[in-house]
């Protein structure tokens, strides 16, 4: 079965779905290389978020305790892509407690562990999770005796002693931001954590927490698809030296071309009550698509790897982290890195695709809800 047809007929599990990037579904060359052909794949550069070095192209590992298909991925198939990913030159692995909950750390600890010093491990807090049974419960949870206690439980699920980067995954907006840096600040001179970032924060709520502690990276959803942290994050990144890393770098799989005009979801498939991908709306949608394929065939390369290329070429400190549980995907969306535009390129890409206008909204109204908060001001 290809790609577009496991579309067309799997569900996904809707809980926590809509917080997680899709992994590519693109189909490429990398696709037919064996293990030994892999190696000789060059490694992504270098890149810089605030002061934290990474590969130029992460991953997510999000899916690597169940899948969009609501199916236990093997286990020692996901250590063998972590291993690859690394081998590969991938040094940033993402990953979250809400993942699972927990798993996913779980499994990030236990691919990691022949060569943790020499990786970049992110994950994120902030969803209200029971920590001894893993239940979500209601809303968020950033309470700095809380946080406290998530960050216990990530260092034994990852086998690890600190966290290099550390999220807040959504702005609280029942604890001042000064609270949460405040107990992030504890923890970096303890020692368990190095850095910290921001997950769709509103624009204040980052302003007053870098003025207490330099924020490392904000992590927003940001593609050829969702545009929007153009308009003010990304400045905003850039007037405060932050770095920045895309999620659903692959517009949650329909920047590869998996998705047509005619698809629709299965029940519990969070991209069914979004409405970018309504019937109404996925006709004319199609634009962006044909754009990237356009480009994928005059380039030889997979249109997967024409969208992370793109988001590569906009600021040198943006690191995209696409999610797979698949190898070859792996391999093609660390290719990525490989593949350049030139000015002029650039710039014939970027007129066609602002001529495109995606209709409908990113999300369901309310998961957006949870995004761009301002967190409440302390009190005095």
């Amino acid at each position: 079965m290809d790609r577009r047809s496991i579309l067309k007929t799997a569900g996904l599990a809707l809980a926590g779905s809509a917080l997680l990037p899709f992994r590519s579904l693109a189909n490429s060359r990398i696709g037919e290389l064996n293990s030994e052909e892999s190696n000789t794949l060059l490694a992504p550069e270098k890149r810089k978020l605030g002061k934290l070095e990474v590969s130029s192209i992460g991953i997510g590992v999000q899916n690597m305790s169940r899948n969009y298909q609501t199916t236990i991925p093997s286990r020692p198939e996901m250590h063998r892509i972590i291993q690859s990913a690394y081998d590969n030159g991938v040094t940033l692995f993402d990953a979250a407690e809400a993942y699972g909950p927990f798993e996913v750390e779980k499994i990030l600890g236990e691919g990691v562990a022949s060569f943790r010093d020499k990786i970049v491990i992110s994950t994120k807090f902030g969803w209200n999770i029971d920590q001894e049974t893993g239940k979500r419960l209601p809303g968020l949870n950033s309470r700095p005796e809380h946080i406290k206690i998530v960050v216990e439980g990530m260092l034994k699920r990852l086998k690890t002693d600190r966290i290099d980067l550390l999220y807040q995954h959504r702005v609280d907006p029942q604890v001042p931001i000064e609270e949460v840096v405040g107990v992030l600040q504890s923890l970096i001179k303890e020692g368990k954590l190095l850095h910290y970032g921001l997950s769709e924060p509103g624009q204040q709520t980052v302003r007053r927490a870098h003025a207490i502690h330099p924020i490392t990276a904000i992590q927003n959803e940001y593609s050829l698809l969702w545009r929007g942290p153009e308009k003010t994050i990304i400045p905003l990144c850039e007037e405060l030296g932050i770095g920045f890393v895309p999620w659903s770098p692959l517009g949650v799989g329909f920047l590869t071309g998996a998705i047509d005009k005619e698809t629709r979801f299965a029940q519990g498939d969070i991209r069914g009550i979004e409405s970018r991908f309504a019937p109404e709306n996925l006709p004319a949608n199609m634009a962006l698509v044909e754009l990237i394929q356009k480009w994928s065939k005059e380039k030889k390369v997979a249109p997967a790897q024409i969208s992370l290329a793109w988001l590569l070429a906009q600021k040198p400190w943006i690191v995209p982290i696409p999610g797979t549980t698949q190898m070859a995907h792996m391999l093609e969306n660390t290719g990525a890195s490989q593949i350049k535009f030139s000015a002029n390129e650039l710039q014939e890409f970027n007129t066609a695709l602002n001529a495109i206008q995606i209709l409908g909204e990113r999300l369901p109204a309310g998961v957006l809800a949870f995004s761009d908060v301002e967190a409440p001001e302390k009190k005095k």
